[in-house]
């Protein structure tokens, strides 16, 4: 079965209250040719291990608080703070003390 994605003009509601409800998972939420947007759910404790993209992306911290390692870096999420990340730039994301939400956009086209 086809993931199912938003449609243009589709709204989503991503919880601008900052809570983040219990059974919240990582999902892909919009995928055209040219832009992915996901919602990635780290639970207290959890790694969301090296990996890299091809285009660039932007990581946008919506709840709790969070940790980005890029290369020699470590960067400290918090609810309302975003970051951009170079195209095919190495890195990792770890939720340490919270359940946290991630609103992650990435470039696909060139």
């Amino acid at each position: 079965m086809a993931l199912e994605h938003a449609s243009p003009l589709q709204p989503i509601r991503l919880h601008p209250d900052g809570t983040l409800p219990p059974d919240a998972v990582s999902v892909s939420l919009i995928k055209s040719a040219e832009l992915q947007l996901l919602r990635v759910v780290l639970r207290a404790g959890s790694v969301l291990p090296a990996h890299w993209v091809a285009g660039e992306c932007t990581i946008q911290c919506l709840t709790g608080s969070a940790q980005l390692i890029a290369g020699a870096q470590q960067l400290d999420l918090e609810a309302g703070d975003v970051v951009l990340v170079p195209r095919q730039q190495p890195h990792e994301l770890r939720s340490p003390h919270e359940d946290s939400a991630l609103l992650v956009t990435i470039r696909l086209g060139t």
